[in-house]
Formats: C-alpha cells, sequence, structure tokens
C-alpha cells in the first residue's frame, strides 16, 4: 500500500500539496481517481506523468481535496505486487482507474469489467484484448497507444543514418509489447542490410550478459523497443551502450535524459495530459463506450550532444551539425504547442 511520503514525493513535483484521503467540502461528493504506477517513489520519469496529469485535472476544473480525491498505488515492476495494487484500487471503489502501462491495464482488467479504465502507453490494446476495436473499444478500457508498429522502419533508417556501418542490431523486447512490432523490424531489417538480434529483457544480469555478448562483434547496434523492463534499467542500458560502443536509439527521450543517443518515439508526458482530459469527461457523466483509442499524434526525435564523447562515430562533422538542433516531427493535423518543444 502507498505511504503518505510516496503520494506527497509524486504531488511535489507538481507544486502540488493536498491532504491525503480529504473530504469534498459543502456537502459535495467528491469524485474518487484511482491510478496504478508501475513504478517506484523515485522515479523521476513517473513523478513528471503524474505531475503532467495532476495539473491538467485541475486545469479542467478538479481540486484535490474538495470534488476530486486521488488514490495511488505503486507497485514496481513485480508483478504480484501490482495485482495486488490493482485489487486495492478495485475495492476503493473509484468512479475511474488510470492505467500507466500495458501491464497495469491487463491486472486491472483480471479486476474489474466495471470500473472505467483509461491506459496510456499501451502498444496494440486490440491485439491485447484490452478492447474490441480502436473506434469502438466496447467494455470499460479505452486510452492511448504509445506508437504504431511503423515506428520499427523510421528506428531502422534512423540507426543506419547516425551509424552507416551497423550491420547487426540487438532489439530489446519485452513480451508486453506483443510480438507484431518486432516481426515489423525483421521483416524491414534485410532491404537495409542489417541482421536483427532479439534480446528479451527480463533482469538487469540478464540483460548485461545479453548486451555484453553481443558487442564482442563488430558493427553492431541497439533499439529499444520500450517496456516496463527497459524503463526501469535505462540506466543500465545506455551505460551499455556507450561503454561497448554500440549506437542506440531508444523509444522514449527519457532514455536521452539517461545519456542515451537518440530517441523516437511518442511524447509519453503528453498523453497524460490527454489522460486527464478523457477522465475529466468520464467523471461529468460521459460513457467510456462512446470514447475511442486515441493513436499517437505527435512523435519526436530528440538527439543528444556533444557527438564527440560517442566516438563509434565514423562521420563525427556531419554528426556534430546534425546534433545541434532538437528536431520536432509532427503527424498531419497535429499542432505544436506551448511545454511540447524540449
Amino acid at each position: 500500500m502507498i505511504r503518505r511520503r510516496e503520494v506527497l514525493t509524486l504531488l511535489g513535483a507538481a507544486g502540488v500539496a493536498w491532504p491525503v484521503g480529504a473530504r469534498a467540502q459543502h456537502g459535495e461528493r467528491a469524485r474518487r481517481v484511482g491510478i496504478l504506477l508501475p513504478v517506484t517513489d523515485s522515479d523521476a520519469e513517473g513523478q513528471q506523468r503524474v505531475s503532467a496529469f495532476v495539473r491538467a485535472l485541475q486545469q479542467l476544473g478538479w481540486s484535490l481535496g474538495k470534488n476530486v480525491r486521488i488514490d495511488y498505488r505503486l507497485s514496481g515492476n513485480k508483478v504480484e505486487t501490482m495485482r495486488a495494487s490493482a485489487a486495492e484500487l478495485v475495492t476503493l471503489g473509484p468512479d475511474v482507474i488510470l492505467a500507466l502501462s500495458s501491464a497495469a491495464t491487463a491486472l486491472l482488467l483480471e479486476a474489474t469489467r466495471a470500473i472505467p479504465i483509461v491506459f496510456t502507453g499501451v502498444a496494440d490494446p486490440v491485439a491485447e484484448g484490452y478492447v474490441e476495436s480502436l473506434s469502438r473499444p466496447g467494455g470499460n478500457a479505452s486510452g492511448f497507444t504509445v506508437y504504431e508498429y511503423s515506428i520499427g522502419e523510421k528506428w531502422l533508417e534512423l540507426l543506419k543514418e547516425i551509424a552507416p556501418r551497423v550491420t547487426r542490431v540487438a532489439a530489446l523486447r519485452e513480451t508486453v509489447i506483443g510480438a507484431d512490432l518486432f516481426a515489423t523490424i525483421q521483416t524491414l531489417a534485410p532491404s537495409m542490410g542489417l541482421e536483427i538480434r532479439a534480446v528479451d529483457v527480463r533482469d538487469a544480469d540478464e540483460t548485461e550478459r545479453a548486451l555484453t555478448t553481443f558487442a564482442q562483434a563488430q558493427n553492431g547496434g541497439v533499439i529499444a523497443t520500450g517496456g516496463p523492463r527497459q524503463s526501469a534499467q535505462r540506466d543500465l542500458i545506455t551505460a551499455l551502450a556507450i561503454r561497448h560502443r554500440l549506437p542506440a536509439i531508444y523509444n522514449a527521450r527519457f532514455f536521452v535524459t539517461a545519456g542515451g543517443l537518440i530517441s523516437y518515439g511518442s511524447d509519453l508526458i503528453d498523453q497524460y495530459r490527454q489522460a486527464a482530459g478523457y477522465i475529466d469527461r468520464i467523471l461529468k457523466g460521459d460513457r467510456l463506450r462512446r470514447s475511442f483509442i486515441s493513436r499517437t499524434i505527435l512523435t519526436s526525435q530528440k538527439i543528444r550532444g556533444p557527438v564527440a564523447s560517442h566516438r563509434w562515430r565514423s562521420n563525427s562533422d556531419r554528426m556534430a551539425s546534425l546534433c545541434a538542433v532538437n528536431l520536432m516531427l509532427y503527424s498531419p493535423g497535429a499542432s505544436n504547442q506551448a511545454g511540447d518543444v524540449w
């Protein structure tokens, strides 16, 4: 069960202070929101995501401790802990639950088919059985996909762009992401002169052994496709890539913050702002069945500099000029909003 200190740690990043478990004032019934986070209380990325959600909810007129209360459960990546936390949240009877990963969504759906669930960071909610379709989710779950499988082609292209000599690629994967993304990468790789090797991410020791062994041969590179274990091991993975001089591309910008070279993927923080809008509608009486799954509308590419510190590049001058800028790439119809540019 989450402790008071953990709640205040999360909300402190948002500049929010509120009495935990406070009741609504003046007889108004406080609506209740549950959040299941597969992170620890020291995870800065998790704090930023929750802070973005809380701020967005406040901007929509919800006042913590007055007309809404939030129950948090932090579970880390341990499945049994996450399952127990999901059951605890359901027992509290919230009006809606925010699930911050595919694994959290799956366990919440095991625990309830009645309470509305809004998920973020899910790769393929249809294939994973969370919804019936993207346009008509059905059931009690809806939310945001983290990317489309076609992103695999972009990762391969960018890896060849930054390191033309790469011929072997270690693709980090997790079962929670599904097989289709890896299949896309594996199908496209030969046309680019690349050989793909799957590295299943489990515990940190296994990850270190696998990447160290892979790095013993020349012309290797890495693609981190994303998942809760990769997120938890991001410091290790980026450190191994640098140590073994493996050019690597990551699915999320927090890998770059941890020391990685380049990321290309959806703006995960923005998904939590948007999730607040979904939850606002539910708290105001909208039925979840009327909603639809939001595909990623904003993808972002961030390149870490300076390039000189990464010695594997054969064309350092060209890469130095490329790394001087952070590029924002938008899908059709997407608009640049304040706070989205890094």
